[in-house]
């Protein structure tokens, strides 16, 4: 089980670690105001009132053996900076870092921090992204220069496989899963619709109507095939 812990819960970090956790991770949420952490406990495995500059604190509840660490610390950007410095000391190397500011940003990465998010960035690219088509569900850019998105597949694409789509080979981009629900009827006769999710597709796996794609590959790649389908529909 992939284990994260989210430092500051903001509404993006109350937001982060929660969602995480609703998704099967385990996950330790951290903060200094107390009303926080009893808001969130129980939404979480683990929620823990401390001072995220605190070295000993941090280094007693274990943060150096998460697979990540999401610093959502963006309205105070010296303790954002003080805690950087103290997860590297500990030896965490995956981190996560939300900036509100580009100076913020910039001090971050001269400490050798490459994920920097921008939250109200990112809303305004998705918003951009859905505008543009329709079957433009999800839109991150990552700092390699590629993206993952998620992609309502258009009408000309159901009914094929993956083999038949080639997308990595005529578009450049990659399949990471495919999400799609599924309809059953209880005992009682209640109706149940789940969504499922398919993260080793195969080149005979064929796209039904309503799936959604996830996407990964160059962002000119992934903005190419986003408007050759936006152009068709």
């Amino acid at each position: 089980m992939a284990k994260f812990a989210v430092i500051g819960l903001g509404k993006f970090g109350m937001n982060v670690a929660t969602t995480l956790f609703e998704r099967g991770a385990e996950v330790i949420a951290i903060d200094n105001d107390k009303a926080l952490i009893d808001e969130i406990a129980g939404r979480v495995s683990v929620a823990i009132h401390l001072n995220s500059t605190d070295e000993k604190a941090l280094k007693m509840n274990r943060i150096q053996d998460v697979d990540a660490v999401i610093l959502a610390i963006g309205n105070n950007i010296e303790v954002s900076v003080l805690t950087t410095v103290l997860l590297k000391k500990l030896g965490v190397s995956n981190i996560y870092a939300k900036v509100d500011s580009k100076v913020h940003a910039r001090i971050l990465e001269l400490l050798g921090i490459h994920n920097i998010i921008f939250p109200e960035e990112q809303i305004g690219k998705q918003l951009a992204n859905s505008l543009i088509s329709s079957s433009v569900m999800e839109y991150v850019d990552l700092s390699s220069g590629h993206s993952v998105v998620e992609l309502l597949v258009p009408d000309e694409w159901v009914g094929k496989t993956l083999q038949q789509l080639a997308l990595p080979t005529k578009n450049g981009v990659n399949i990471i899963a495919i999400k799609y629900t599924t309809q059953s009827v209880t005992e009682e006769g209640e109706n149940v619709i789940r969504n499922e999710i398919n993260d080793m597709p195969g080149a005979n796996d064929i796209i039904n109507v309503e799936d959604v794609m996830v996407l990964i590959g160059p962002k000119t790649k992934i903005d190419e095939l986003i408007e050759k389908i936006s152009k068709k529909g």
